[in-house]
């Protein structure tokens, strides 16, 4: 994972001082290669002591290897995006509307990327299995993942799986207490601290079913209570309502999920999207 990304996986659980820094190197990391570690720390309104803590927050031993590590990534991903004028740094006021977007299309391309290359293919491997042998498929989130949930049963249910996207709380915390059959509960949150998200699938779990977390953090109450994680990367730029690039990152997901179920029955899932296809070109000739 880039130090870009794991930043924003991080910068909601860092205290005051910290998220200060985080939000300087987000908005432009090039500030880091430019300035020594004093000048950061006057930037951020923050001591020394402050920037070093932040570094092992994040993983990083020190701020000489944080600004080596930044140097590289943000030379080799100029390189990658090469057409995006200011590419790394926030979107900003005076930026063009073709600035804008081509930032944005950056940072959904390479959401993308790391996410799925940093996907656990045994975790995948088993999610899918277990989905692929579910006689209920529940589908739960909150806000922009709700849409990824909805996305997921759509695919899941042209194929003839038994998949129900919830979209009240109470409703999806209802239908996980019943645990009727062979169950699995998929919940999506890019923060994994959703509490209605949590709850339902601290629910289903305590019925037996089988619970999946699509989360952008391995280390929340989401994780915790998932028997498979899959983790999303995405940098997430302030200026969105909702989510833009993380949402991106839940539908790669969401397709490597579906990708997986389609193939272990292949002959199947080919003739099923042929009759829904059929189906639905009948109805719009009626």
């Amino acid at each position: 994972m880039s130090v870009q990304t794991r930043i924003a996986a991080e910068v909601d659980a860092l205290p005051p001082s910290l998220a200060r820094i985080a939000a300087a190197i987000s908005t432009n990391p090039a500030l880091v290669v430019d300035s020594t570690i004093t000048e950061l720390a006057a930037a951020c309104e923050t001591s020394v002591a402050s920037v070093v803590r932040f570094c092992r927050a994040i993983g990083i031993s020190g701020y000489a290897a944080l600004r080596v590590a930044l140097a590289s990534e943000l030379g080799r991903e100029s390189a990658q995006f090469s057409g995006s004028s200011g590419f790394g740094s926030e979107i900003a006021p005076e930026d063009s509307l073709q600035e804008a977007i081509t930032k944005v299309a950056a940072l959904e391309a390479l959401a993308i990327e790391e996410t799925i290359a940093s996907l656990d293919l045994e975790v995948l491997a088993a999610a899918v299995e277990d989905i692929d042998g579910a006689e209920r498929i529940l589908l739960f989130g909150i806000g922009a993942s709700r849409l990824t949930a909805a996305d997921l049963a759509h695919k899941l249910l042209r194929i003839g799986r038994a998949a129900i996207v919830l979209s009240d709380a109470h409703e999806a915390i209802g239908a996980a207490a019943l645990g009727a059959g062979s169950t699995v509960a998929i919940g999506f949150s890019t923060s994994g601290s959703t509490v209605e998200t949590v709850r339902f699938l601290e629910t289903a779990r305590t019925t037996g079913a089988t619970t999946i977390g699509v989360t952008g953090s391995g280390d929340s109450p989401l994780a915790r209570t998932s028997d498979h994680v899959l983790l999303t990367r995405a940098r997430e730029p302030r200026l969105r309502a909702g989510a833009m690039v993380s949402r991106i990152a839940q539908l790669a997901l969401v397709d490597s999920l579906f990708v997986g179920v389609a193939q272990r029955r292949h002959a199947h899932t080919v003739k099923a999207l042929q009759r829904t296809a059929e189906a639905t070109r009948a109805l719009r000739r009626d």
